[in-house]
């Protein structure tokens, strides 16, 4: 008797536990249903469609209706034999590896510099946060103010020092480098947010013993600031990259690519292939933007791999 007793006993805390794990797994799943939903929503399916898009042959009249045939990789072939792919290539490779050099080099200088407690450090840096709150459109707009050939700010000061103006947006030589001087403008404060939230985290016992080793402020830097800032660096330069290469309003806003797609990248030339000009090239645009998902996809594996070995290290 006292056996079954045991026996059901135990029978009875085995369904208990069964019944316990089954209902914890439905609540996990219950908490990842909105997650799911969401990237479901907003991502699998926008990049399901852009694919499809660059698959068929759509134009205004198929897209309303749904019935555009497939043409397999033909948008993409039309894509990579157009001549504005190279200079979009170009442009896109150079706005964007000069924008990450100097918001990260600019971002990283003045972490260090505000590292430091001095009055009024908390509210000098707020104010370099105002780039990064002000929206893209104000910011590329002021921009094209200050950089206008005829009554900008910037010829201004270069007619007082006795300098010739430059056409900033409207010469070939210049609009690249002017959309690239916005660009770093905006997101030095992003650099800096994240650089120096990574130099908190470096213990200050390290910069003590380097000091009492006699190791000056460059050895510092160097050997304990460098290394220890390497994962937030990666992190950084990885969202800078993603964002760098989807930019599209302030070079819209300030040059829309021209002259002569002088500063055509990716971005803007999938836009004025999909919705600039009176007969849309649907597929074509979603071609271009879905090189760029695939460049940005490929810095994002690169970067996983590099932390793995990191961990495992």
């Amino acid at each position: 008797m006292t056996m079954l007793l045991a026996r059901d006993t135990a029978v009875g805390a085995a369904t208990s536990a069964q019944r316990r794990r089954r209902v914890g797994n439905w609540s996990g799943w219950a908490f990842l249903a909105p997650v799911a939903i969401y990237l479901a929503l907003f991502y699998a399916y926008p990049l399901y469609r852009n694919i499809d898009l660059s698959l068929r042959n759509y134009t205004v009249r198929s897209f309303v209706r749904g019935d555009a045939p497939f043409i397999g990789l033909t948008n993409y072939q039309a894509v990579l034999r157009d001549p504005t792919f190279g200079p979009a290539l170009t442009h896109t490779i150079v706005f964007t590896a000069m924008s990450l050099v100097f918001q990260y080099s600019i971002g990283l200088a003045l972490a260090v510099f505000f590292n430091r407690r001095f009055p009024l450090s908390v509210t000098l840096r707020a104010l370099f946060l105002v780039p990064w709150l002000l929206p893209l459109i104000v910011s590329a707009s002021t921009w094209s103010w200050l950089l206008n050939s005829e009554s900008g700010v910037v010829n201004a000061g270069l007619h007082a020092l006795g300098i010739a103006p430059v056409d900033w947006l409207t010469s070939p030589t210049w609009s690249l480098v002017s959309v690239i001087i916005a660009n770093i403008w905006i997101g030095v404060p992003f650099n800096l947010v994240l650089l120096h939230s990574g130099l908190q985290a470096i213990p200050v016992s390290l910069y003590e013993a380097a000091a009492l080793d006699g190791a000056g402020g460059w050895r510092r830097f160097r050997h304990i600031t460098l290394p220890m800032l390497r994962p937030v660096t990666a992190i950084t330069l990885l969202l800078g990259l993603i964002y760098t290469l989807k930019v599209f309003d302030i070079i819209w806003i300030m040059t829309r690519g021209g002259p002569s797609d002088s500063s055509t990248t990716f971005a803007t030339w999938s836009y004025r292939l999909g919705f600039g000009n009176l007969l849309p090239s649907f597929g074509l645009g979603a071609a271009v933007g879905n090189l760029l998902v695939v460049t940005a996809l490929a810095f994002g594996l690169i970067y996983l791999r590099t932390q793995r070995r990191l961990h495992s290290a």
